[in-house]
């Protein structure tokens, strides 16, 4: 398949705003230049970022300088390898902006494993419910599994308009409600979980941080979801506080993978009641006598041995994007996603018939640089999601397709009802596709373009023309077999 050329339109280097983003450019010819590696184009920032070559060097230079063991010792190797991760701790609390006398860090494997620690040590029960709201990534869905084993009611806030977003007033009414009829227990100390995403993984949508303070001042603790927002946004906890926030440090600058963090105020974290303990989170532990004792700071989380020859480059990774600008990054982001958007709304079959529909925030207001949709034949049917992945791939674009992990939002864009969603579980389905055809629905899934820190107005361009040279005007029957959905 030749390679499509950039749109002839307006491109997004031309607009206002875009040259004071120019370092981006001069760090994507330097230290992202594999990013172009044969053509490919990479637009998957909210699935992973993309190390710099620094990044890698930094990791290469350290191990190769010095020697670092196990930190639970007090050896020389020890000592060094305990001093780089509690230097990382001190990091990632600077770059929110977040005061170590309030805050902590506890590194976990990602932002899922950030969600389980507090899923599984929050005490929940009839007095102490759990709030989310429909627009939710899995990791933070499965904590209702813990809530409903301690008895506690879940409570979704639904999400309304084509916007994807939630009222607040739905939101007050939902925290409110279940505050009243707690009554007495709530005043008296006991207090549930609200959890939402600072930005949808689905739809970009940035939901207002200013819920934190809106759920605190009803008796709830707050998990924010900060996995889609940090990579190109600013968090700053000196001004926002809530509870609890997860996150993976992959997302916001590639490498290294397999660390996460749960920043938690110290209160809050005092607070939780771990089910279990594990190699380094405790003091002491008998066998015969059927007693342990629990760390009493943020060890007591951090189960087993840390990734103590990664950690490290979290410090290097935060500075590295705080040299760059998150604002800088953030303006970038935010240039290309409008353009994105403009120039997708534009894209008509000679039917008149539009090629894309977006699913969200048609313009970038209140919105992160997620865009999902799907594409459209010119008869008005649906373009299946699995042959744009197909076809994508071949012309060396990295996107994401399905549902992203965020069934809640996936429900909302489709229009599943509660009702459909009943009969889809009496008719005892097995597999994806029979769900589907239970609820009526043409397609599991839509495609999502993510932008990040190395993004260019290339990036986009490159990926317009494609689907317009592809999609636009398209025969319904070309195409291939698919095979079954396996996942969503």
């Amino acid at each position: 398949m030749p390679r499509p050329e950039p749109t002839p339109h307006a491109s997004p280097a031309a607009l206002p705003g875009y040259a004071a983003t120019g370092r981006i450019d001069d760090l994507r010819a330097t230290e992202y230049r594999h990013l172009d590696t044969d053509g490919q184009v990479y637009l998957d920032y909210a699935g992973a970022g993309v190390a710099a070559r620094a990044q890698v060097r930094e990791h290469h230079d350290r191990l190769l300088a010095g020697l670092y063991g196990n930190p639970h010792s007090e050896n020389p190797t020890s000592v060094a390898a305990a001093a780089l991760v509690e230097s990382a701790r001190r990091a990632v609390l600077d770059f929110f902006r977040a005061d170590p006398a309030e805050f902590t860090v506890v590194f976990t494997p990602n932002a899922s494993g950030a969600c389980r620690l507090v899923g599984e040590a929050f005490g929940f029960g009839p007095a102490a419910p759990l709030v989310l709201t429909w627009d939710n990534h899995n990791s933070v869905n499965g904590i209702r599994e813990y809530a409903r084993s301690a008895n506690a009611s879940v409570r979704y806030v639904p999400l309304r308009g084509p916007e994807l977003r939630v009222a607040e007033s739905d939101l007050v009414g939902m925290l409110d409600g279940g505050r009243r009829r707690l009554g007495r227990s709530v005043r008296a100390g006991r207090r549930g979980l609200f959890a939402f995403p600072a930005q949808s993984n689905f739809s970009g949508v940035q939901h207002p941080l200013s819920w934190v303070t809106v759920a605190q001042q009803r008796g709830f603790d707050v998990l924010l979801d900060a996995a889609a927002f940090a990579p190109t946004n600013r968090l700053d906890l000196s001004v926002v506080r809530p509870d609890f926030v997860c996150l993976s440090f992959y997302k916001m600058f590639g490498y290294p993978t397999g660390v996460g963090a749960l920043l938690a105020r110290r209160e809050a974290l005092a607070r939780l009641r771990r089910p279990w303990f594990a190699g380094g989170t405790i003091r002491a532990v008998s066998v015969q006598g059927d007693w342990h004792r629990p760390m009493d700071d943020e060890s007591a989380f951090e189960d087993g041995t840390l990734n103590f020859l990664s950690i490290p480059d979290v410090e290097f990774g935060v500075r590295w994007l705080d040299s760059i600008g998150v604002d800088v990054v953030h303006s970038r982001v935010a240039l290309l996603t409008e353009w994105l958007l403009e120039r997708l709304a534009t894209l008509r079959h000679d039917t008149g018939g539009p090629l894309v529909r977006v699913y969200g925030p048609t313009t970038g207001v209140g919105r992160g640089g997620t865009v999902t949709f799907n594409l459209y034949h010119p008869d008005g049917t649906l373009v299946d999601e699995r042959l744009v992945a197909r076809e994508s791939a071949a012309a060396g674009f990295s996107l994401r397709t399905g549902c992203f992990c965020n069934p809640g939002a996936g429900e909302g864009a489709f229009g599943i009802s509660r009702t459909s969603t009943r009969r889809r579980l009496l008719a005892r389905v097995d597999t994806i596709d029979q769900y589907l055809s239970a609820l009526d629905l043409p397609t599991g899934g839509a495609v999502r373009v993510s932008f990040g820190l190395a993004s260019t107005a290339t990036d986009a361009e490159r990926f317009v023309a494609f689907v317009q040279s592809t999609y636009l005007n398209r025969d319904v029957s070309a195409g291939s077999a698919l095979p079954p959905r396996l996942r969503c």
